[in-house]
């Protein structure tokens, strides 16, 4: 993942959609039943982790947006 600091929120959207569809596709590959419950909720956390890594503050970024914070990949997830 790119450096995102500074970067717009509709860049930081876009980066997290591409990986949720990333993952649906997987999820789809595998029948739906590619990711446990616990793994669906270690991924929400890696992607938290990664964009918080890259200087975006996720709190700051979903606010706004009416999201929670680890409702981020809500809208494109179906894993």
């Amino acid at each position: 993942m790119p450096d995102l600091d500074g970067a717009c929120d509709e860049t930081v959207f876009a980066a997290v959609e591409r990986v949720v569809l990333a993952l649906n596709a997987v999820n789809e590959v595998h029948g739906g039943a590619a990711f446990e419950t616990d793994e669906r909720e270690q991924l929400c956390h890696y992607i938290d982790h990664s964009l918080t890594e890259h200087g975006v503050d996720v709190v700051a970024l979903t606010t706004p947006h009416g999201l929670g914070r680890y409702e981020i990949t809500d809208q494109w997830r179906k894993w």
